[in-house]
């Protein structure tokens, strides 16, 4: 079994969303691994003392293997490429990404959009969200439920929705998010640059 990790952003000494974290992880724990015994981060991550923002990776399995941090460096993500992989499977946050990484090569464009069985679901490390000027939706099926997407959706921000590739032309651009990156409202990508 592969080892699984999270990613958790600090800003200025703050460790953000950990109860969301704590979620994931011992909801794989249980899963993957039978433990009924949850996880809880609070007072092992050591925030850097240096301003700005840095990932803390965690690294898991059963239990805690290692914990480090690193300062931040945001990827600017404008253009992304279809690419279909029905039979990949990234419903828990595995460590080895090489099935993902895979998909990335020789593309012409920031990242992919990955497509199963005809469905939008996630970038190679990122959820999606669409928007057509009035809302704000992400697909019903992502490839990972991510940590900010689920907050998103339980504050109501985001909705739910299934979206195939013929669906794209009903939104107007696209953000991606994750524990790192925030919603952009400007929403960087737009619908042209989805190849």
């Amino acid at each position: 079994m592969f080892p699984l990790f999270e990613t958790i952003r600090i800003v200025d000494g703050e460790v953000l969303h950990l109860d969301y974290h704590h979620n994931r992880m011992n909801r794989s724990r249980r899963l993957l691994f039978g433990r009924t015994d949850p996880l809880d981060l609070r007072g092992m991550i050591q925030p850097p003392a240096a301003k700005g923002t840095f990932r803390c990776r965690v690294i898991y399995g059963a239990d805690i293997t290692a914990i480090e941090c690193t300062p931040y460096q945001k990827r600017p993500v404008r253009s992304l490429a279809l690419v279909t992989a029905n039979d990949i499977d990234y419903s828990h946050k595995y460590l080895d990404r090489s099935s993902l990484d895979a998909l990335r090569r020789g593309i012409a464009a920031d990242d992919v959009l990955i497509v199963r069985e005809n469905r939008i679901t996630d970038t190679s490390f990122a959820n999606i969200v669409f928007t057509d000027g009035h809302r704000l939706v992400t697909p019903v099926v992502p490839l990972l439920a991510g940590t900010a997407r689920a907050r998103l959706l339980a504050e109501g921000v985001l909705a739910e929705q299934e979206i195939t590739v013929n669906d794209l032309r009903r939104y107007s651009g696209a953000a991606i998010i994750n524990a790192m990156v925030d919603l952009d409202l400007t929403f960087p990508i737009p619908i042209s640059s989805i190849t």
